[in-house]
């Protein structure tokens, strides 16, 4: 019913797709990201894009993943959509020797609920990077 699949946001159809999914997810709550940077996933219910996901390189954690945004359609939620995303992720930063991916989450219970399912742990960095609420959670890969 759903593919997940990695994208070239160099690709002009698919960054204005994922800015699309951006604006229709996070309305004016977040920062467009920088699509050209990272890696990006989409994943489409039959031919439509419904959600998506990027990770960059960590400048928070030492050989890590910042698993940066992530976003699905609201009429998708529920679907695992999230967890599946977060899984690609993973995969990717094991194929290219990551020692975790680390995240934040602020006022998003769902979101941290997701976090918790796919087995990150909350934790503390050295130097915070967003809000005194944030949580900040992260995920070993080896």
């Amino acid at each position: 019913m759903y593919r997940i699949g990695i994208v070239d946001a160099d690709d002009e159809d698919i960054a204005e797709t994922l800015g699309d999914l951006h604006r229709l997810t996070f309305f004016d709550g977040a920062a467009m990201p920088r699509f050209e940077s990272g890696t990006w996933w989409l994943a489409y219910h039959n031919d439509d894009p419904v959600a998506f996901a990027g990770v960059v390189p960590s400048t928070h954690a030492r050989n890590s993943g910042y698993f940066c945004r992530v976003g699905v359609m609201q009429r998708h939620w529920g679907r695992g959509l999230q967890l599946r995303l977060m899984r690609a992720i993973e995969a990717r930063g094991r194929r290219i020797g990551w020692d975790s991916v680390v995240s934040d989450t602020t006022d998003n219970p769902a979101s941290a609920n997701n976090f918790i399912r796919a087995g990150y742990l909350l934790y503390e960095p050295e130097v915070p990077w967003a809000w005194s609420h944030t949580l900040y959670w992260r995920k070993r890969l080896r």
